[in-house]
């Protein structure tokens, strides 16, 4: 097969070079030269959909018919996915070594290769490491193919002739081109290959898995332009040390956005867990200071955890302020808060935040538990145990609302909750209100702070 010509284009000004150097000679920026293949020697198929033809169309004209979805078996994967998996979409997975990516994905194919063809290709591990870990989680997987290679033309040449409809590729830095001369893993290989990769999903409507590295920030390896490319990004969360595991749906063009999937890892793999907000609840026996409850949303469903603080004296100059699964910015700009509008001073303070379970928060629907947590652990005057918070707090001292309250109020209730401190504006009418629930609404910071000192 005659060698393609590459060339090497400039990521800063989009420069092309027949060779690569350290910096660009168009722009003088340094090592921003990545290979490419030349357009007029390469040329690419294109994906025209299901009809084999482009044309433009009208709206109106194009049918709203709901996507099939499949099943994998595995219930809180169906819910990251939106429902199940959808014929010719592209997912990709990440997270740290070892947290049980190859695991999920090995359960999953043996789970539907009862019902359909399914292919997990293998690069980084031989055919065997894979038959082990199978037999070691119990599983029979007589009807999965398994192939182990690293050349993603071979891989689609083959999975045309065995048309599989679920594959598995993993993991994506390890699969080259022929038509680059790069090592796998590089930016143009990672890209060029998973482009390759996500046409044949497209084109043969396969639903195909992307495993991908992370760096030592957390972010996928490769290039940014691979989260585009794909329709579903999946991450893992959580500390290989720990037991339970956290799947977030970063991108979904098939459903909820930061929707959480959460994994129990046993001895058999990874177990599913019905109900989440159980095993991110302490409850202390007795009522501890720095402790509360609050409900946030993750995706489609309220999730309830535990947010705790530490506030002690501080014997430098520059008191900490450490945030874990909060943001590190959000903490200082309460405190702020508490100090203009609330009369509590904490300048002097070393104030530790931490979100038990490890699960990341991002809304600011915990806005008022953090407060009443630090405003606790600060005067150490422990908070009701059958209490809990939700609410966003302005920069003005005022408590705003949050979305979907109801619901949150109605899974707090479930799970034995007797009081709610909650936004007024977030108050619902006297015919919904649960039974058995004391509502405590409020409009200030300083109102927050008397209604958690006056609580039964």
């Amino acid at each position: 097969m005659a060698k393609a010509k590459t060339l090497y284009a400039c990521s800063a000004c989009g420069a092309s070079h027949n060779k690569w150097s350290g910096q660009c000679g168009d722009c003088g920026e340094w090592n921003s030269l990545i290979e490419s293949v030349a357009a007029n020697t390469h040329k690419r198929a294109g994906f025209a959909g299901k009809s084999g033809h482009s044309s433009v169309q009208r709206l109106d004209d194009v049918a709203a018919v709901a996507e099939t979805r499949i099943s994998t078996g595995i219930g809180e994967l169906d819910r990251v996915l939106g429902g199940g998996l959808v014929h010719g979409s592209v997912t990709l997975i990440g997270g740290n070594p070892g947290i049980g990516k190859s695991t999920l994905l090995t359960q999953t194919l043996a789970t539907l290769a009862d019902k359909l063809p399914c292919l997990y290709v293998t690069g980084e591990e031989s055919l065997q490491q894979v038959s082990l870990r199978a037999h070691r989680l119990g599983l029979s997987g007589k009807d999965l193919q398994l192939l182990s290679e690293t050349c993603v033309e071979t891989i689609t040449t083959l999975a045309m002739e065995h048309r599989p409809r679920i594959m598995v590729i993993d993991s994506i830095q390890t699969i080259y081109t022929e038509t680059l001369q790069s090592a796998p893993g590089s930016v143009a290989q990672v890209r060029e290959s998973a482009a390759q990769l996500v046409r044949f999903a497209k084109q043969t409507n396969t639903a195909l898995f992307l495993v991908g590295h992370v760096t030592k920030e957390g972010t996928l390896a490769g290039p940014r332009v691979l989260e585009h490319m794909v329709d579903t990004v999946l991450y893992f969360e959580g500390d290989q040390g720990e037991r339970y595991r956290i799947i977030r749906a970063i991108k979904n063009r098939f459903g909820a956005v930061n929707e959480l999937g959460v994994f129990a890892m046993t001895e058999a793999g990874l177990k599913t867990v019905s109900n989440p907000s159980a095993i991110f609840l302490s409850r202390h026996e007795t009522p501890v200071a720095g402790s509360i409850i609050t409900v946030t949303r993750e995706g489609s469903r309220p999730l309830l955890i535990e947010l705790q603080a530490l506030v002690d004296d501080s014997h430098g100059s520059n008191p900490r302020r450490v945030s874990l699964g909060l943001d590190p910015n959000r903490l200082n700009m309460l405190l702020a808060v508490m100090h203009r509008h609330g009369d509590i001073a904490m300048y002097d303070q070393d104030v530790f935040i931490n979100v038990v379970g490890g699960v990341r928060v991002s809304e600011t629907a915990a806005d008022t538990a953090l407060v009443l947590a630090a405003l606790s652990s600060f005067r150490d005057k422990p908070l009701a145990n059958d209490c809990f918070t939700f609410g966003e707090i302005g920069l003005a001292g005022e408590i705003r609302p949050v979305t979907n309250g109801q619901e949150r109020l109605r899974e707090a209730a479930k799970h034995g909750f007797k009081q709610a401190i909650i936004p007024k504006a977030n108050m619902p009418p006297k015919s919904e209100r649960i039974e058995g629930l004391k509502l405590i609404p409020v409009q200030r910071v300083s109102e927050l702070m008397d209604a958690a000192i006056n609580l039964d």
